[in-house]
């Protein structure tokens, strides 16, 4: 039920042995993998639990468990990232949401602060871009859904957040950035002490 202008999304999957951060397991095994991930997923329920908006997790399939306990529970539709973050935006939009965020769960220095910093942006700017150190985003959020910003990017790689800029500016959109923040998605990613 829609309490707020706001919406949060939060892209998370179902922490499964072997099916999450396959790229860290690579080299820290699936049983280490999973506990770092299950730590993710719990650092970021805990930093939006208390945000004032409406928060919608989208998971990978339904869960069977009460993890997100308190969250509106979407699944994530389509094929390729930016289709489901398409998807996800226009759900919320056409609830008549003014601003939406989405987050993913692979951010361990994300604060309430920043994410509540991103619904404040919006009110003055149309886009707001959470820079990921690799070169992605940790963080999108718009007060009008902008699907050109899902289409023809380069996902997964360095230039996600380049490209995602140079559409903003082609369309004389106006943007903000939060703090550069690290995701984690490989061991040399890890907070020290976590392995």
């Amino acid at each position: 039920m829609k309490k707020s202008n706001q919406a949060l999304i939060i892209f998370a999957r179902k922490p499964e042995l072997g099916k999450a951060k396959t790229r860290l397991a690579a080299t820290v095994g699936n049983k280490k993998a999973l506990e770092i991930y299950f730590r993710l997923l719990t650092h970021t329920k805990l930093i939006t639990e208390n945000l004032p908006c409406d928060k919608y997790v989208f998971l990978t399939h339904e869960q069977d468990d009460n993890f997100w306990n308190g969250f509106n529970a979407e699944i994530q539709k389509d094929e390729t990232l930016g289709e489901k973050m398409q998807h996800a935006f226009s759900l919320l939009f056409k609830k008549g949401y003014e601003n939406v965020l989405i987050i993913g769960t692979d951010c361990p220095g994300i604060t309430t602060e920043i994410v509540a910093d991103g619904f404040k942006k919006l009110k003055t700017q149309d886009v707001v871009i959470g820079p990921a150190e690799d070169g992605g985003y940790y963080l999108l959020g718009m007060n009008k859904l902008q699907t050109d910003l899902f289409k023809d990017i380069s996902w997964s790689s360095e230039r996600v957040r380049q490209q995602t800029i140079d559409k903003l500016k082609k369309q004389n959109l106006t943007h903000s950035l939060l703090p550069t923040l690290n995701d984690v998605d490989e061991e040399k990613d890890v907070p020290q002490g976590w392995l």
